[in-house]
């Protein structure tokens, strides 16, 4: 059960688009707003979760095209708001802050969700005679650590802004967070081929 627990850990704590965008709302909008949207990713995260042990997962990834043209598409949005958000620290300013909807919605297009849950709750065995209780408590293993990573990254991206670095600092910030973005990308489309 460690092994599942640091396995996780390092699946989750490691960028994706989830906890580089949950960082760029903190800095952007505060903790208060980053919660909120971590509300969404974590409700989003929770349905990806569902649908990998259900199978559904199965279903939506048959069709890897376009769901790979949607995140890659995303993705690359995501990486380009951040970049070119000057110096100005994560994302460029938006008509409305990021809520729990724009949370829940990034999830089921986010690669990294379906690969980090698939590789979780199908790769470790802990209780072989009992796989609905293994589900179960690989879910609340899962969210036991999923949710203070996540407000770790609010908190970071939120402290990162109070700092008030000069704008040079700040556009290398950025440039770092949109490279570990387009890594992702990358990553994907290597994978794909």
């Amino acid at each position: 059960m460690l092994t599942f627990a640091a396995a996780v850990f390092f699946l989750i704590i490691t960028p994706g688009p989830g906890v580089l965008s949950a960082a760029g709302v903190g800095a952007a909008y505060g903790v208060r707003s980053g919660l909120r949207y971590v509300l969404g990713l974590f409700i989003g995260n929770n349905l990806v979760i569902l649908a990998v042990v259900t199978g559904l997962a199965a279903l939506i990834l048959a069709n890897r095209t376009l769901l790979f043209a949607l995140s890659t598409a995303y993705l690359l949005y995501l990486a380009c708001r951040i970049a070119f958000a000057g110096s100005k620290l994560a994302f460029a300013p938006a008509a409305t802050e990021p809520g729990v909807l724009n949370g829940v919605l990034l999830q089921p297009i986010n690669p990294k969700a379906y690969a980090v849950n698939t590789a979780l709750f199908s790769g470790f065995t802990l209780m072989p005679d009992a796989i609905l209780a293994e589900a179960f408590l690989k879910l609340l293993i899962v969210n036991a650590i999923w949710v203070p990573i996540h407000m770790i990254w609010v908190w970071f991206g939120f402290r990162l802004k109070q700092l008030d670095l000069p704008a040079h600092a700040q556009r290398r910030i950025n440039y770092a967070m949109a490279a570990s973005m387009l890594l992702v990308v990358g990553l994907a489309l290597v994978a794909e081929i």
